[in-house]
């Protein structure tokens, strides 16, 4: 003969059971919220600094034109370095990301250029070719002597900087030659490399 168990130990058995499961039920909702609030944390730490090193450190832009051709094409993006010129002066030769000149200050478009002359340099053109204090400069990256009008010898002043395209083709590129020289608080930072598409990876 079986025993028999009294009802009121079946309730309370049945009692505990319910509030096992109620604890644990709201302890997987507790390590849920916490679990979703360390990544919510995450995210949040890993864009605040992606962020910071945006505005200070690098910046990634897109290519758009063909006035840096052959040296650079339309939609190639590039890694720009933004704190070298933090601890240093563009030189000439510099491929540079730069606020464009020609537009308001509401505006934010950028331009990418090469830097071909320095403060206190006098940059001219004359008979197609480019002289900075007045010696014609060897151009390997160019592909064409410049085909738009000559420039009359300018000298730059205090942080100005000369920059052009260096697709020489006319009318193919908007820079010094057509807003004048740029303030150094204008460049940006320099281009180190192309990172896209990746089978044009390659330093500048």
């Amino acid at each position: 003969m079986e025993p028999v168990i009294p009802s009121g130990d079946v309730n309370h058995t049945n009692e505990q059971d319910k509030a096992i499961a109620a604890e644990e039920i709201l302890q997987s909702k507790k390590t849920w919220l916490v679990e979703l609030w360390d990544f919510s944390k995450t995210i949040l730490i890993a864009f605040v600094v992606m962020l910071l090193l945006n505005i200070f450190v690098f910046n990634l832009s897109l290519v758009k034109g063909q006035s840096m051709e052959p040296t650079l094409e339309n939609q190639e993006r590039l890694f720009v370095n933004k704190l070298v010129y933090h601890i240093g002066s563009p030189k000439s030769g510099d491929v540079v990301v730069l606020k464009d000149p020609s537009t308001g200050s509401d505006r934010k478009m950028f331009l990418v250029k090469r830097v071909v002359a320095e403060p206190g340099d006098t940059v001219e053109i004359r008979e197609h070719k480019l002289l900075v204090n007045g010696q014609s400069q060897d151009e390997p990256y160019t592909d064409v002597q410049i085909q738009d009008s000559d420039i009359k010898p300018l000298t730059l002043g205090e942080n100005e900087y000369f920059v052009m395209g260096d697709n020489r083709h006319a009318g193919r590129s908007k820079d010094s030659r057509s807003f004048g020289s740029v303030k150094s608080e204008q460049i940006v930072g320099r281009a180190e490399f192309v990172f896209w598409p990746i089978s044009k990876i390659r330093g500048l």
